[in-house]
């Protein structure tokens, strides 16, 4: 099974809180930055419709331009991924 992605961008200040957050939630991640990879970019834009981040991608299912509570409650809302991911 592959790791969830989750799209970043440098200096992006929810990306860090993000980061944070999962760290602390030993999520295993594969995290891209995009502006270090920009070919990544048409990735991100594919699967989520925009180039905002962070954006979490585990399959199906993603979580577009979020900050940590808006993540929380995407889990509340899906109980399924959370499970998962391990929420």
């Amino acid at each position: 099974m592959s790791l969830p992605i989750l799209y970043t961008k440098n200096g992006c200040p929810w990306c860090i809180d993000a980061l944070e957050y999962f760290n602390q939630a030993n999520l295993k991640l594969n995290v891209i930055d995009v502006l270090k990879d920009p070919s990544k970019m048409h990735e991100l834009q594919a699967c989520s419709g925009q180039m905002k981040t962070p954006t979490l991608k585990n399959g199906d299912f993603i979580v577009a331009d979020f900050d940590v509570d808006e993540f929380k409650q995407a889990m509340l809302n899906n109980p399924l991924e959370a499970k998962k991911l391990g929420f």
